[in-house]
């Protein structure tokens, strides 16, 4: 994979996880409600500026982000929805999602140091470090 593939790639990842949390937002229920509406929607906000931050740098390199819901469908490689029902079903898919991107952020991060490109290595790499924390907390929530 190309380095515009590969940030292709995460921004259709990113935007599948946005509209994922965009569910969870609405449809999350029980007595964590509060909490994970909450959360859910900052989490969302970040993956929305996420995506523009990737593609603004796509952009910038000379390449077409992909910038369709059929397009991110096509070259994201998360799943869209297991009909999470639960909020520990929600958390759990989150915590998953972020592990999945996170791999892919580690090919980014070492495309671009190959290619000398330091600023979407620097660009990969902060996106690790937010989702480190992400997965932590998330797994935390699930007492595990």
């Amino acid at each position: 994979m190309n380095l515009q593939s590969s940030l292709n790639l995460q921004i259709a990842n990113w935007n599948v996880l946005y509209t994922k949390l965009h569910r969870f937002h609405w449809y999350v229920k029980g007595p964590l409600f509060f909490t994970l509406h909450e959360k859910f929607e900052e989490l969302y906000n970040e993956a929305g500026l996420v995506v523009d931050g990737l593609a603004e740098r796509l952009l910038a390199i000379g390449g077409e982000p992909v910038a369709t819901m059929k397009e991110y469908l096509e070259t994201a490689t998360l799943i869209e929805t297991n009909n999470e029902a639960t909020a520990s079903e929600m958390v759990a898919a989150l915590v998953n999602d972020y592990k999945h991107i996170k791999e892919d952020l580690v090919q980014l991060a070492e495309l671009a140091e190959g290619q000398n490109d330091v600023i979407t290595n620097d660009l990969a790499v902060g996106l690790i470090e937010k989702i480190d924390t992400h997965v932590w907390m998330l797994t935390a929530y699930l007492g595990e």
